[in-house]
């Protein structure tokens, strides 16, 4: 049995126990800038078995997109890893060469961006963009290559695919153009599909859509899927566990439905408090105090302490690290305790 297939083996449907798809340890990366490096994301470390989705949560700018960008080898050139392990299937992708990176991009690992009209080429046929993948990797013929797009564009829900392979992206709607995006992130079966804000843009009943597909797929093919949302919603309906970020480092994991119960982070519980609930029309609306901090200028300590009730000289003076919480919950806060237990 190789490598992968004992991956995709070593996790029944919904069991998180087996050997993790995907494992990122205490990943570090930093951006140049003219006045110095400074760090965007911080020791972030998650895992995402075979078949399970986690989602990457938090609000702009807390570096969620910039970690995935470093798991799939895509980092602008002014950013650059400055620490950590990347492990895709036991093999540790940071260290690979760039054309065993390019190797695994497609059957080991891929992604769907956010903007499907800038992440498809706008001057070649979408039918040529889906045959691609399978004349590189595969080594089909053009037509066996073509037969394949058509597949994959009936499998994700295009009409008429036969017809509309000589068409360009601009010719399609917005979801259609997502579907195609996700087409070719699938269509070699990938190992880790990273989603990253997947739905922005589209309107509520095809963002529906496209989540409940990008499901089908997952357990079609037994990919992990981590999914980067600020989305409440989408991570309570989709993901099996959650990884919250905050200033560009993890501060709360483990599974969903427990951590959406029971925050054990002061961040966290503010964002699930800021979600609208039943109550009089025109009632306050609740939010967590202040702005996040700026990545070049942190506070010392933790990180949220200016924004924080339960924030104490310690959490000043010494920065929390991510640490066991209870069966599959990790938080890095010194008052974990308090916010689950008033």
């Amino acid at each position: 049995m190789t490598q992968a297939e004992a991956t995709r083996a070593g996790t029944a449907a919904g069991e998180p126990g087996g050997t993790p798809a995907l494992q990122v340890e205490e990943l570090s990366v930093g951006l140049r800038t003219p006045s110095g490096r400074f760090p965007v994301v911080r020791k972030v470390t998650f895992r995402v078995a075979a078949g399970r989705t986690l989602a990457l949560l938090g609000e702009s700018g807390c570096g969620k997109s910039m970690t995935a960008q470093a798991v799939a080898g895509l980092l602008d050139p002014v950013a650059e890893v400055t620490g950590g392990r990347v492990d895709l299937e036991g093999r540790d992708v940071l260290r690979l060469g760039r054309a065993e990176r390019r190797r695994l991009a497609g059957p080991g690992l891929a992604m769907v961006f956010q903007d499907a009209l800038t992440a498809l080429n706008p001057v070649f046929t979408v039918g040529w963009q889906l045959a691609e993948p399978f004349r590189i990797h595969r080594g089909l013929s053009r037509r066996e290559a073509r037969e394949r797009a058509v597949a994959l564009m009936e499998r994700v829900g295009i009409p008429d695919a036969r017809s509309r392979l000589g068409s360009y992206p601009h010719q399609f709607s917005g979801g259609m153009r997502q579907r195609l995006l996700i087409a070719m992130a699938v269509a070699l079966e990938p190992t880790v599909l990273l989603a990253d804000e997947p739905t922005t843009a589209l309107d509520v009943t095809v963002q529906a859509q496209i989540m409940e597909l990008l499901a089908e797929l997952r357990t079609e093919h037994r990919m992990a899927l981590v999914l980067i949302t600020h989305d409440l919603g989408v991570v309570a309906d989709h993901a099996d566990e959650v990884a919250v970020m905050y200033a560009g480092t993890v501060v709360e994991a483990g599974p969903t439905a427990e951590v959406f119960a029971r925050p054990r982070h002061p961040y966290t519980r503010g964002l699930l408090d800021s979600v609208p609930a039943d109550g009089p029309r025109g009632g306050p609306l609740s939010s967590i105090e202040g702005s996040p901090p700026e990545l070049a200028r942190l506070p010392s300590g933790c990180a949220f302490r200016t924004r924080c009730p339960l924030a104490t000289e310690r959490c000043a003076a010494e920065s929390p690290h991510l640490v066991e919480a209870g069966p599959g919950r990790r938080v890095a806060c010194h008052h974990a305790k308090e916010p689950s237990d008033d």
